[in-house]
């Protein structure tokens, strides 16, 4: 199974049910995805910083995943304010960064991090079978949990498959180059991986079949909302209104 390390840990956001967490997650992701003022996505950090101290998550893989998102905004940094017309903020020889293009990319960048350090803290603190299932309790249709699921299962089981097939090419003497026949080895292999994959999962849907499987998932686990549930929730929505009033109403800032 993949690591998930983020998932290990007896934290006050581990504790609160799942199905809460994920509802809370897209509802705070959509409303900041929309938000049209920079001062109120910035606004949406704080929020998102708290819960995410809150889960006590690895500093270092914490560090990574974050500069691996960032570093395709400084792509954005690089190119969109040289590429966007408006007024002019700063010259650099024949390269003019224009102050809209800046703007728009502040606002990407913090409306980013904030739904990237949200679902850091409330998504990725639960292991893929236990959000599957939260995703089935809240009603997502069985078939994309179903393909969810198995995807998690036995995507490793697929990269191993992968693994087993270029080893074994290049035992019979394949090194990759730039040429047709390379590009037809790997298509191959890649034509190898989809019939295996095809046939396994055709054994997987009989055996489970043969066991008594109709279409839906028993899980021994229940979730069951407590009161803290209902404070964090309670919470969470009053940040996220207080946000999105900013955005609508920026006279706010001033009172």
């Amino acid at each position: 199974m993949f690591d998930e390390p983020f998932a290990r840990g007896r934290s006050l956001v581990h504790g609160l049910d799942p199905r809460m967490r994920l509802a809370m997650a897209a509802l705070f992701s959509i409303c900041v995805a929309l938000l049209k003022d920079p001062i109120a996505a910035g606004s949406a950090l704080i929020p998102a910083m708290a819960v995410l101290s809150l889960s006590t998550p690895p500093l270092q893989l914490l560090c990574k995943r974050v500069a691996l998102v960032n570093v395709f905004i400084l792509f954005l940094w690089l190119t969109v304010p040289l590429t966007m017309p408006g007024t002019p903020l700063a010259t650099l020889g024949p390269l003019t960064a224009s102050r809209e293009g800046a703007e728009l990319v502040l606002l990407a960048t913090l409306k980013s991090n904030a739904i990237l350090l949200t679902f850091l803290a409330l998504v990725t603190t639960m292991d893929s079978p236990t959000m599957g299932h939260a995703l089935d309790r809240l009603g997502v249709p069985s078939k994309l949990v179903f393909l969810f699921l198995f995807t998690y299962r036995y995507l490793h089981v697929i990269a191993d498959e992968w693994q087993r097939l270029v080893t074994a090419a290049r035992l019979r003497g394949f090194a990759p180059r730039t040429g047709m026949h390379t590009y037809r080895t790997i298509g191959n292999l890649l034509a190898m991986v989809l019939v295996n994959s095809f046939d396994r999962s055709s054994r997987v849907y009989q055996a489970m079949v043969l066991r008594g499987f109709q279409g839906r998932f028993v899980s021994v686990v229940r979730f069951k909302a407590r009161p803290r549930d209902a404070i964090f929730a309670f919470l969470w929505m009053a940040a996220t209104v207080g946000i999105v009033l900013m955005d609508f109403f920026p006279e706010i800032r001033l009172v």
